[in-house]
């Protein structure tokens, strides 16, 4: 985005709507506020009237969701950070479906970074709020998909399917069953964080392996992972005992 970044507000809460803005003209000078509104019957007008670069949602809303929104508008070119009062499960929804969110009562440090991010981030994709919408519905059901996001493209994959995922600095590269290879602007102990919960295990540091992919654990060299595609995983001395632990614990 060059010059402003045009924004509107849907928030049937007024406080919370009178604070965003606030921190808006206070922390983030480059987003001029073009529109507001509190319902989805309203959101829906202003979203005809203007063209936005970037919406400010609130899940919940007095006549129905922001999902309910978004539907209305299936081809919106907008980028969207959602606004929530949902803490525990909403955080682990946002995190699979790769979209930005703000938790209320909502912090400044976390506002800016999220406008920064958006300037230079795709916006969403269907399949990514589908799988947000999903998760948010059933919030125990662990997600079975995953989005993977930079800078190019948005791709929603099945956890299944991920055979790997290897560090890149500050990005990860995830290898797929398919012998695709992805790209992704998020640190590897972030994907950590969410996919050992369907046995993925860190054999090093730069490495998160889905454990029904290996083959064996070869002592040589140090000890490795051989994987069923012929990969050959390190494992650093300090993962060697939680490796074989969990090897022992599956036989």
């Amino acid at each position: 985005m060059t010059g402003k970044i045009k924004a509107v507000i849907v928030e049937d809460m007024a406080r919370a709507k009178e604070l965003l803005k606030a921190d808006l003209l206070e922390y983030c000078p480059q987003v001029q506020l073009i529109g507001e509104a509190s319902s989805v019957v309203s959101g829906a007008k202003l979203l005809r009237k203007e063209k936005p670069d970037l919406i400010f949602l609130d899940i919940m809303l007095g006549d129905g969701t922001g999902f309910d929104l978004l539907e209305i508008f299936p081809q919106l070119e907008a980028k969207v950070i959602f606004v929530t009062a949902h803490e525990e499960h909403a955080i682990q929804a946002f995190r699979y479906a790769a979209i930005d969110y703000l938790l209320k009562p909502i912090n400044t440090d976390d506002l800016i970074a999220a406008v920064m991010r958006v300037t230079h981030q795709l916006g969403y994709s269907n399949e990514s709020l589908s799988l947000l919408k999903n998760a948010m519905q059933y919030p125990d059901r662990l997600p079975q998909r995953i989005s993977l996001s930079n800078q190019e493209k948005i791709s929603v994959v099945d956890i299944a399917q991920i055979i790997r995922c290897e560090s890149d600095g500050n990005n990860t590269r995830v290898f797929l069953n398919s012998g695709e290879k992805i790209f992704v602007t998020k640190t590897l102990k972030q994907y950590e964080e969410l996919l050992t919960q369907h046995q993925f295990i860190r054999t090093h540091q730069s490495h998160l392996i889905n454990t029904v992919f290996i083959k064996e654990y070869n002592r040589a060299d140090g000890g490795y992972i051989l994987l069923k595609d012929g990969q050959h995983i390190p494992v650093s001395v300090r993962k060697k005992r939680v490796i074989m632990d969990y090897l022992e614990g599956i036989r």
